[in-house]
């Protein structure tokens, strides 16, 4: 016969257990609503037409607008106990705003470098112009009537973090620590992205073979950019970081580097993008150290993490 305390601490692991099914039941139906948005409006025109670009960004932003609700469920569903408001935990606050808006996207840059050399080697004139237009109005007003500029580098970013890091971070945590937290939400974030494959299985523009090699990739490469911008958000506690280093990712594409091999002038760039690599893993940690940033709300719902805290001086 078992003892009331093993009584206490199987009842415990049992609601423990629960709780942690429950918590990523939440986020796959959280990611499958945000992909099942896109698709409640039927049109057989393509994905970059300006009508279903506004009609899915509409789809997003009112998912976007209710995962606060979400986390606020879970929240008093799993009796967490929280000092701050839902939009704080999810990285909506002004503690920290200014660095964690700067260093984050200084330290994407960084990674950058590679790419950043290639474009100025390509076209030397690319650096000053489009410095030129991101201070100019009148860019800024062609760009804002571009739809296609404002799902890339507006709507999805700040969509896809709130839902996939502000949203699901809170409700991991708890259930698996920071740095399990931190491998786990980028899986919701890569599965998302294969519903290309139907968008490009029904314009029949490849074979399948090649549809699911490119979704595979893209699901690899979303699921490390995801695993990047939660551990941001994590450090920073804040969500913009993530939305702005998203927005450039997304300005920039993925770096070449089969073009960098090709180039004439192949060495200096060979080393611009291992040392926009290296300096990248040096600054890692000293940019996002919490010290900047303050109190990390997201991470008062586990127990103390050493991603967590400030990193000691040396």
């Amino acid at each position: 016969m078992l003892k009331p305390e093993q009584d206490l601490v199987i009842m415990e692991e049992e609601n423990t257990y629960t709780r942690c099914w429950v918590c990523v039941l939440s986020c796959l139906l959280l990611a499958c609503v945000y992909v099942g948005s896109l698709y409640v409006w039927r049109s057989s025109l393509p994905r970059d037409h300006p009508s279903v670009i506004k009609r899915r960004c509409a789809s997003v932003l009112l998912v976007s607008a209710l995962s606060p609700a979400v986390v606020k469920v879970w929240i008093h569903w799993a009796d967490v106990k929280v000092d701050v408001s839902v939009w704080e935990l999810m990285g909506v606050r002004l503690e920290g705003l200014v660095p964690a808006a700067l260093l984050p996207l200084l330290l994407t840059m960084v990674f950058y470098l590679g790419p950043l050399v290639h474009s100025a080697f390509d076209n030397p004139s690319s650096f000053t112009g489009e410095l030129q237009s991101a201070l100019d109005v009148q860019s800024w007003r062609q760009c804002v009537r571009d739809a296609v500029w404002l799902r890339n580098q507006v709507v999805a970013p700040v969509t896809e973090e709130l839902v996939f890091r502000g949203a699901m971070l809170p409700m991991l945590v708890p259930c698996t620590g920071p740095t399990a937290a931190i491998f786990t939400a980028p899986l919701f974030f890569g599965v998302a992205h294969l519903h290309h494959i139907i968008e490009q299985r029904r314009l029949h523009k490849d074979s399948m073979r090649v549809i699911l090699l490119i979704s595979g990739m893209q699901f690899l490469y979303t699921t490390v950019f995801g695993a990047f911008t939660a551990f941001i958000f994590m450090r920073t506690g804040h969500v913009v970081g993530p939305v702005l280093c998203h927005s450039f990712c997304n300005s920039r594409g993925l770096p070449d580097i089969i073009a960098a091999l090709q180039h004439p002038q192949k060495s200096p760039l060979l080393l611009s993008y291992v040392m926009g690599l290296l300096l990248f893993l040096v600054l890692l940690f000293p940019l996002t150290d919490p010290f900047f940033y303050g109190v990390t709300p997201v991470c008062s719902l586990a127990p103390p993490s050493s991603l967590c805290l400030p990193d000691p001086v040396k």
